[in-house]
């Protein structure tokens, strides 16, 4: 994961605030349990006689390393602009005391209320705290708010979700979300095994990496729980809405993997809150690709101000939902730029947006349901489909989108619609409404919409899949009957997205999505039946004004941090198909590059390869592999790096875990360790 600031000649760099800012750095914030939060804080110098609101990022991705450049564009603009802004890093991360056993505990939250608390007992604090955060941050910013701290008067929540277990990085429809759950894990098994300071803590950093790096890996413990139980439920929001009293701006963007929770979101939470969707991947909106970034510090401020100062900045007279609806673009693994317009919807759901149903019949779509024929249609198993889908949650790196959908199409069954009579604008969630049969008592169904050009190229706007076990409940699943009709629903993931005038609509389906979904245990068959089977699109009705009556400021930020590039990042991500074994790869790489800080003398790098892979026709052979290396020191006195392997395999009834942590102090290993694992497979 990179942590960078993209350079751009729209971006306005300020240097020159209404309030003159100080920062102190690494100050402890003490907990109820006598442990110690590390902190930095940006303030005007004047707080003390003059005291402010304050805005808390609770992260835990090191403040004084791997996010101090990032950090450096936003905190002081907050603060310049008559805020305390404040960086924690949470237990067990960064300086802060002990270790991080798994995410989003109770620990977590607890202390979010202790440090609120300590904020507002400042003398520098007015006591109203805002929270802002970005995946990580978006979820516990979305979590402390609902436990109702009084200090605690919105949050900004970006790139993060309501519900942990059917829209994160761990399962999707029920199914193990393959391409993300064991990546995602060696990532923090990573992350959490880097040390303390020792310049900022003293010697006891050595006593405290030794415990750090006997973490386990998230891995274990995500994998034994398949269907929604209560480790889930645990952190997500959606299970009681009621509980956030506070005003939240949601934010995300068409490329993030979490863009589906700002609908719920809306539907749910005070009328004061807002949504805002632009074409963005996971990354905050002033810095983001593809273009357009906007001034979204600023839209911070503005919301910051008419919550925490209670300054009316005319925000609640603006629509509830501001979405950028993409044109229609040619296929391509990057983009940067997204042309398309911002619109608004007073509410969601919208009363913009009605549904509009296509029905599959014989390899066609047809908007008539009169022109269906009574028949079925046979969908194979096809091991390698999904190898051109892109990945799950792009942070806008070159390769990381679907590639032409030509590439797929062969590998499922596909219905294409007649040229469209008129363009059409979608916005929010397509259905795909099936009547089906499966061979196999375990089975999944993937479902991809695609927008056909005149010239034949096929681009993938949105897809969703579903574990057929889990028809009914996520909590509950029960097996399939062998060649049983069933009447299921997929939710695809939602959408702003234009369809040209002559342009076609095409629905691919599959028992087969790798690397997205772990494989069924055994080849599945699924027949559709044709006559109930169809897919419904929410149609947004064009309204006068849109692309007109919003627009966004330039994008503003701080000075980024001086920093020494040492090696420079590069990412390489292939398909590679071995006809003779049969046996298809997608090898990703990412060198996230060497930077050194003189503002510390930090020097911290990281490398992460994964591989995917699957042989024809076979399963069972599914493998993923992560490796990362990190390292992280200050001069030639204290210099660490560490080296993760993590691999994850099935077979029928058991899936098997290997993973193994080496660490390195001043170029000699220090320790090692291996762990094993097998999980039965629990309806997947």
């Amino acid at each position: 994961m990179v942590f960078n600031i993209k350079d751009s000649n729209e971006r306005v760099v300020k240097t020159d605030f209404p309030r003159e800012i100080k920062k102190i750095d690494s100050i402890f914030i003490p907990m109820s349990d006598g442990k110690k939060l590390a902190a930095t804080i940006w303030l005007p110098v004047d707080a003390d006689e003059y005291p402010v609101p304050a805005i808390l990022e609770y992260i835990p991705y090191r403040k004084n390393d791997f996010t101090a450049i990032r950090d450096s564009v936003r905190h002081p603009y907050f603060a310049g602009h008559g805020y305390a802004s404040i960086r924690v890093d949470i237990r067990g991360t960064g300086d802060s005391d002990e270790y991080l056993p798994d995410e989003y505990l109770k620990q977590e939250q607890d202390d979010a209320l202790d440090v609120l608390s300590w904020i507002a007992e400042q003398q520098w604090s007015t006591g109203a705290v805002g929270m802002i955060g970005k995946s990580w941050g978006g979820f516990n910013s979305l979590q402390v708010a609902a436990r109702a701290h009084p200090a605690l008067k919105t949050i900004i929540t970006l790139c993060s979700t309501d519900d942990r277990y059917a829209d994160d990085v761990h399962y999707r429809g029920g199914n193990v979300l393959a391409s993300d759950m064991l990546w995602w894990a060696s990532t923090m098994f990573a992350y959490n095994a880097r040390p303390q300071d020792p310049a900022v803590v003293g010697n006891s950093w050595r006593e405290n990496w030794y415990e750090r790096l006997n973490t386990p890996p998230f891995v274990e413990g995500w994998l034994k729980h398949q269907r929604r139980d209560d480790y889930w439920k645990h952190g997500s929001i959606c299970e009681d809405f009621s509980k956030i009293n506070i005003p939240v701006f949601a934010v995300s963007g068409w490329q993030d993997g979490y863009t589906d929770s700002v609908f719920r979101l809306l539907e749910h939470l005070p009328k004061e809150s807002k949504g805002l969707i632009g074409p963005w991947a996971h990354e905050y909106p002033e810095v983001a690709t593809p273009e357009p970034a906007i001034g979204f510090l600023q839209e911070c401020l503005r919301w910051w101000d008419q919550w925490l100062k209670d300054e009316d900045t005319g925000i609640m007279e603006e629509p509830k939902l501001m979405t950028w609806i993409q044109n229609s673009e040619r296929p391509a693994v990057t983009y940067e730029e997204r042309p398309g317009k911002w619109v608004g919807d007073p509410s969601w759901p919208s009363p913009n947006v009605n549904g509009q149903s296509w029905w599959i019949s014989s390899g066609r779509l047809l908007n008539n349901k009169r022109d269906v024929r009574q028949s079925e249609e046979v969908v194979p198993s096809v091991q390698e489909h999904g190898f051109y889908s892109g990945v799950f949650c792009p942070f806008g790196q070159p390769g990381d989108l679907p590639a032409d959908q030509r590439n797929e199409n062969g590998k499922a069954v596909v219905f294409t619609s007649a040229p469209l009579e008129e363009t059409i604008e979608l916005l929010g969630h397509p259905v795909f409404h099936a009547e089906l049969s499966s061979d196999q008592e375990n089975a999944l169904i993937a479902v991809r919409l695609m927008d056909k050009a005149p010239t034949g190229e096929s681009t993938l706007i949105s897809w969703g899949m579903l574990n057929l076990n889990h028809r009914h409940s996520h909590e509950f699943p029960e097996k399939l009957k062998p060649n049983q009709r069933y009447h299921v629903q997929v939710q695809l993931d939602s959408l702003g997205q234009q369809i040209p005038k002559g342009h076609r609509l095409e629905v691919a389906v599959a028992p087969t999505y790798w690397p997205s979904a772990w494989p069924s245990p055994k080849p599945v068959t699924l027949r559709l039946f044709e006559g109930d089977t169809r897919m419904e699109l929410p149609v947004r009705t064009a309204q006068t004004g849109d692309g007109e009556m919003i627009s966004f400021d330039r994008p503003e930020t701080a000075e980024v941090m001086e920093r020494e590039v040492i090696r420079k990042e590069e990412r390489t991500r292939e398909v590679i198909h071995d006809p003779i074994e049969g046996v298809w790869t997608v090898a990703d790489s990412s060198d996230e590059g060497e930077r050194r800080l003189p503002s510390n003398g930090i020097q911290y790098g990281s490398i992460n390869r994964n591989k995917w892979s699957i042989k024809e026709g076979d399963p069972l052979s599914a493998r993923n592999i992560c490796e990362w290396e990190l390292t992280l020191g200050r001069g030639e006195n204290w210099q660490t790096r560490l080296e993760t392997y993590s691999e994850m395999w099935s077979d029928e009834t058991h899936f098997f875990l290997i993973n193994r942590l080496t660490a390195f102090e001043n170029g000699k290993q220090v320790f090692t360790r291996t762990w094993e694992k097998s999980i039965e497979r629990d309806h997947v």
